[in-house]
């Protein structure tokens, strides 16, 4: 009889708390949820994390690297025409919401609002929005674009305010809206 893999507890417990984050965020959920949903002991826990905020960093860590590489499939899904990737890159949105549940909008956006700035966990929603804003800004660039920096800060205010929207509303509706507008922008600046 084959035996049944059993998942690492540090592996368990980060799973476990990114689904507890992004459901309640990051206030909402304490340490002892964690322990209890994940089934972990405290001192495994502590084993793994040094601390609750050293767990968050992990989970944007990890959602950082999620969300840029979805960001990047959708891009590259919408063609080898940079423009068209500028305007394909706003359909991340709805593989991000496809993954069951209800979508709750940017993680980095939500640790944003429940964190204190100047703190490792506020800069690293800042770091993560930078870095998603340069990216944004090469293809910009490979666009055409007149000014690239700041057709990036365009294009990632609307991607933004598209997420916003689709927690509140829905995909189905925020995103072509704001693929609209993105077209209209690129088109304008490139």
């Amino acid at each position: 009889m084959p035996t049944r893999t059993r998942e690492p507890a540090r592996d368990r417990i980060l799973r476990t708390a990114t689904d507890l984050f992004y459901a309640y965020g990051i206030r909402g959920v304490g340490i002892d949820r964690i322990i209890a949903d994940s089934g972990v002991a405290k001192a495994t826990l502590y084993a793994n994390f040094k601390s609750k905020d050293d767990l968050v960093l992990t989970f944007l860590r990890q959602a950082d690297e999620k969300w840029r590489r979805m960001l990047r499939e959708a891009a590259a899904a919408a063609g080898d025409d940079p423009r068209e990737q500028l305007v394909g890159l706003f359909d991340a949105i709805g593989a991000a919401g496809g993954e069951g549940g209800r979508y709750r909008g940017c993680v980095f956006i939500n640790v944003a609002s429940e964190s204190l700035p100047d703190t490792p966990v506020h800069e690293a929603t800042v770091e993560h929005k930078r870095a998603v804003r340069e990216w944004v800004a090469e293809l910009a660039a490979a666009a055409g674009a007149v000014d690239p920096a700041m057709l990036a800060r365009e294009l990632t205010l609307v991607l933004d305010g598209a997420m916003s929207a689709a927690a509140l509303e829905s995909i189905a509706e925020a995103v072509p809206a704001a693929r609209l507008a993105a077209r209209a922008l690129v088109e304008r600046s490139c």
